[in-house]
């Protein structure tokens, strides 16, 4: 009796750890459908907007108009005004918690697991904000120069 004992608890020690390796594998499987089932999603409404885009150009074009006779009818002031706010709000260098936020956000939604010493998105927070400026700000004064060149004097003095 005495030399059985230490048999059954080997065997249930086995047991236990079997059923623990089946149950870390089936969790490792479940992180990877969820990886796959996010990008797949992403994947798919990325097209689908795509194609909404490219195949509904009609609706596009009349938003278009609507959007450009409001700004026209606005004064050069309230443009410099609303370019400059919207690029600080949105592009500023003084919001990296909200660009970890909306890259995190990202990460999650495509399905990729991300902790607080990620290097990528450090990085990213980093860069991409002055990427997007630099590349914004030169499309804006590009066409602003074009339509209105007293709205680019008038940012000027604004940003001064």
């Amino acid at each position: 009796m005495i030399k059985e004992f230490p048999e059954r608890r080997l065997e249930k020690l086995r047991i236990g750890l079997q059923k623990e390796t089946i149950q870390l594998i089936k969790m490792h499987d479940e992180d990877h459908i969820h990886t796959i089932f996010h990008f797949s999603t992403n994947t798919i409404c990325f097209v689908i907007l795509s194609g909404y885009s490219i195949l509904c150009s009609e609706e596009h074009f009349t938003l278009s108009c609507w959007v450009k006779k409001f700004l026209y009818n606005l004064s050069d002031t309230i443009k410099a005004f609303s370019i400059l706010f919207v690029t600080d709000l949105c592009i500023g260098f003084h919001s990296p918690r909200g660009w970890e936020l909306l890259i995190g956000y990202v990460y999650n939604d495509f399905g990729l697991a991300h902790n607080d010493n990620d290097i990528i998105l450090s990085v990213l927070v980093s860069t991409f904000p002055v990427i997007l400026d630099t590349f914004f700000k030169y499309w804006l004064f590009s066409y602003l120069n074009r339509v209105s060149p007293s709205l680019v004097v008038i940012y000027h003095s604004m940003t001064e």
